[in-house]
């Protein structure tokens, strides 16, 4: 049988035989994965930013004591700190061998530093100066070492003599930074001080860097509460400890801190020890909320223990959390870029996957070497494509040169459309270029409430600057034509006829609705009138508690983006909250009133409550719609108003329960506080039923399971 070939079959036969010759690769999918959180907390997918590149420090070799011509391996041994110097070269602690191991930048053992004169003992921590001079946190002979470049003793720095130094301060050095003038900041094991801080000749300079302690609010109620012997007594709160600390090209200090901590784990201070991160009071040390879950948690713990910190050649910073095992990018403003890794499934090895980081260090090139200690190994990751980008259009945003990261930050997006930081550059390139419409636009969609407001503030100024004339025109013109009509037609027949309309109307239920406002005016009389006259129905009280759960609505959707940054509303959730909340005040409080000498019946706590609320519909509503015309430079008016209205709910809450149930001012008050703590004992009963009658209806269904397959 022949084979005919057309030309059509001979051109794609000689494409795939071309395609075949040509060299080609492969992109091999790493094993980690890549995240980023965008404004509102949510986590959005990303492609790797970096990709592991080899693995260093599992071939170490030192010669047989027996036989000096051969080589035996010698693998780091609970490794706890990498620096790599201004020459890409890599120092490791390694604390099990006793040991400082030095390679060269493609990982080829250079030497081992042991110190035969004086042997090290755990070392936790080394640094390198420009100058070559090399510095280790001898941890276990608790003392700070000073090297020359060739691993010759200069200096050693044991514990300062100094007054302002408690007697029962122990000296362990974990981690040693030195600065430009040859300063020693270094993070003491356990200590809760802040980093010791000690001048070249090893003088006491004083502590820097210090954590705040955390107080809970219990912990303020003992303090107000108790007495100073019984103060005494409590366990002591005590800031917690820095556990690493890195200096970048300016000079700049980083710290890093884990334990409860939960707001400022990452620093960068100044030479003062202010904290210059903008993003300063919030957490740092990124993880998904699966990770945390109880039974899901692969650590079992809830929040990050950030171990170690490095910082790149731009200035973006680098840390590891020692719990979750992830790596999370910041830039030089503590915004957060994005995070990976992951922790590495028992029993097995994963490049890229870590089973227990202690540290980080970055070269030159940028490229991140991590320690792990379980491992014994040190993993080197490279930026990819997305990353390089990412932190070439950031650099350009963060210098102010918003226009030249636009390029870049479309680049980034096409690679991710949801990558916020590439959202919010592109926001700020158009506020740079005046585009403010886009500029709004894209700051909403990033969810920067100031950069919204900026914008808004700047086309509400176009606009009254476009318009300003006829504006005031029509001002004056039409508050002289007001004034003129209203002289002109103060006696005529037509105003007598309109002030004769405004009466009182006879239906009952249009007179109920012109009682909740004057209960407004005249709370006092309203709510007199309410218990004694009969004003009022549940009817006028239903509508209006609609009427509030739809003020609740429309300040979730009305309310401007600079107020309100929800991106979504859930109606069911607020009507079940708001009218549980609201049933729960009412059934407590008449339960409370009947055994406390209350006057007042159902009906009129009912009515009365309900009339109580009608300041969110009158001033809530207005304010939801004016906010779009505000921006966040009248945020004080904004706030005055709002909470002006809540304080005016909360009165006229006070005033009806006085006025119905006859009570003085302090039986008010004594009132409402036994009704929320008779509101918090129903909660917990309605939860202690729920989870019983859950468990029994388990129950039911697991018996009537086994009734059914037996």
């Amino acid at each position: 049988m022949k084979i005919r070939y057309g030309w059509k079959q001979s051109l794609a036969l000689l494409i795939l035989c071309t395609a075949l010759l040509l060299p080609g690769t492969v992109d091999a999918a790493v094993k980690y994965s890549t995240f980023t959180k965008d404004s509102y907390g949510n986590l959005i997918w990303l492609q790797p930013a970096y990709y592991p590149i080899g693995v260093i420090g599992q071939d170490l070799y030192v010669p047989d004591p027996a036989k000096p011509q051969v080589k035996m391996k010698s693998s780091m041994k609970n490794p706890k700190d990498i620096f790599v110097d201004k020459n890409n070269e890599i120092y490791i602690a390694d604390s099990g061998n006793n040991r400082i191991v030095h390679m060269n930048e493609k990982g080829k053992l250079l030497r081992y530093i042991t110190l035969p004169e004086s042997p090290l003992s755990k070392p936790e921590g080394v640094f390198v100066t420009k100058d070559g001079d090399i510095y280790i946190a001898d941890t276990g002979n608790k003392r700070v070492l000073q090297l020359d470049k060739n691993g010759k003793l200069l200096k050693e720095f044991k514990r300062p003599e100094s007054r302002f130094i408690a007697d029962t301060f122990v000296f362990e050095p974990g981690k040693v930074m030195v600065d430009e003038r040859d300063f020693l900041y270094i993070a003491i094991r356990g200590g809760y001080e802040g980093l010791m801080l000690l001048d070249p000749n090893g003088k006491f300079q004083g502590f820097f860097g210090a954590n705040k302690t955390a107080l809970s609010p219990l912990d303020a109620l003992k303090r107000g509460l108790y007495t100073k012997e019984m103060y005494a007594n409590e366990v002591a709160k005590r800031p917690e400890t820095i556990n690493s600390v890195a200096t970048d090209k300016n000079g700049y200090i980083y710290t890093v801190t884990g334990g409860t901590a939960k707001i400022d784990q990452l620093k960068k201070l100044n030479i003062k020890g202010d904290n210059l991160l903008r993003s300063s009071q919030k957490s740092f040390g990124e993880y998904r909320a699966i990770d945390a879950q109880p039974g899901l948690s692969k650590t079992g713990a809830s929040i990050p223990q950030l171990i170690d910190i490095a910082v790149d050649q731009n200035g973006n910073m680098i840390v590891v959390d020692q719990q979750f095992k992830y790596i999370s990018n910041y830039d030089a403003s503590g915004n957060l870029l994005y995070f990976w890794g992951g922790p590495s499934a028992v029993g097995s090895s994963q490049v890229g996957l870590l089973k227990s980081p202690v540290a980080l260090d970055v070269n030159s090139r940028n490229e991140l070497f991590v320690l792990d200690d379980q491992e014994n190994i040190v993993q080197v990751f490279r930026l990819s494509e997305f990353g390089q980008k990412v932190d070439q259009a950031n650099q350009q945003t963060l210098a102010g040169y918003y226009e030249a990261g636009e390029k870049p930050w479309q680049d980034v997006l096409r690679m991710n459309a949801q990558f916020t930081p590439a959202i919010l550059g592109l926001a700020k390139s158009a506020f740079k270029k005046e585009q403010y419409e886009d500029a709004r636009r894209l700051f909403k969609e990033a969810g920067d409430q100031q950069g919204y407001s900026n914008a808004y503030w700047q086309i509400r100024m176009q606009w009254f600057q476009t318009n300003f004339s006829w504006i005031a025109s029509i001002l004056l013109f039409g508050g002289i034509l007001w004034f003129v009509l209203d002289k002109l037609t103060s006696k005529s027949a037509f105003r007598s006829r309109l002030r004769n309309r405004n009466q009182k109307s006879k239906a009952q239920f249009i007179a109920n609705f012109r009682h909740a406002i004057y209960t407004l005016k005249h709370p006092l009389d309203g709510f007199v009138a309410v218990r004694y006259e009969g004003k009022g129905s549940y009817l006028s009280a239903v509508l209006i508690l609609l009427a509030v759960y739809g003020a609740l609505l429309v300040k979730d959707i009305v309310t401007s983006f600079s107020f309100n940054a929800a991106t979504s509303i859930d109606i069911y959730s607020i009507f079940t909250q708001f009218f549980i909340v609201w049933l729960a005040w009412i059934i407590s409080n008449y339960l409370v009133s009947s055994i406390y000498r209350g006057e007042g019946r159902f009906r009129d706590i009912f009515i009365g409550s309900a009339y109580a609320l009608v300041p969110y519909i009158v001033v809530g509503i207005p304010l939801a719609v004016i906010s779009n015309f505000m921006t966040l430079n009248e945020s004080s008016m904004y706030s005055f108003v709002a909470n002006g209205m809540m304080v005016w709910i909360g009165l006229l809450m006070f005033w009806k329960i006085q006025c119905i149930h006859n009570y003085s001012v302090g039986e008010t008050a004594l009132n409402i506080l036994l009704t929320l703590c008779t509101m918090l004992v129903i909660g917990v009963l309605i939860f202690v039923t729920a989870g019983l009658t859950n468990d029994l209806i388990s129950l039911f269904y697991e018996m009537g399971q086994e009734l059914i397959l037996r």
